[in-house]
């Protein structure tokens, strides 16, 4: 991280007690303050008091959780159960990126639409509730959309485990090893 980006970014200070103290305001912040940064898109670092270590993730989670059991879920118990499944997989860190670049490429798209610079709004920025009307009407187009993005990128996704594990036949059959008895 550069120096200056660590000046600009904010340093919150989880204590014991486990409160949050924001080092910029010099005051106590609760969760939902943490979220507002998060919402204005402001860079923030939570670290232990004591130790230093770095809690950021630790904090985000615990606002994902507070999400999660309020209200309409994003999330459903097969999406977070398909996501466990993946921690201490060969394939965690490619799924992780995976969901990472797909949020990155919907958001994109979304603030391509809340600034104006899609094709047909240019210089007309998506208001929340213009979104909200344009969702209404476009959100079974959009789902089809985003559906077939899905089974591209499945599809590409296995195309992509063939090819390895083929791969790894080939490496691994020039090793001399005893052939695997079936039971």
């Amino acid at each position: 991280m550069s120096s200056a980006k660590k000046s600009t970014e904010r340093l919150i200070k989880k204590y014991p007690n486990r409160r949050l103290y924001d080092t910029q305001t010099s005051s106590y912040i609760t969760l939902t303050d943490v979220k507002q940064l998060v919402l204005d898109a402001d860079e923030f670092t939570v670290i232990d008091a004591k130790s230093s270590e770095d809690l950021t993730r630790s904090i985000l989670l615990q606002i994902i959780l507070e999400e999660e059991s309020n209200g309409a879920p994003m999330f459903t118990s097969v999406v977070l159960s398909q996501i466990i499944r993946y921690y201490g997989h060969a394939m965690q860190g490619m799924m992780g990126s995976y969901l990472e670049k797909n949020v990155q490429a919907f958001t994109d798209i979304q603030n391509k639409f809340t600034t104006g610079q899609a094709a047909g709004f240019e210089g007309k920025p998506f208001s929340p509730e213009m979104w909200t009307q344009f969702m209404n009407v476009q959100g079974p187009m959009m789902q089809g959309m985003m559906n077939n993005y899905i089974d591209q990128s499945k599809n590409l996704f296995v195309q992509m485990q063939e090819q390895m594990q083929s791969q790894s036949k080939t490496i691994f059959s020039t090793f001399p090893f005893p052939p695997v008895e079936k039971k």
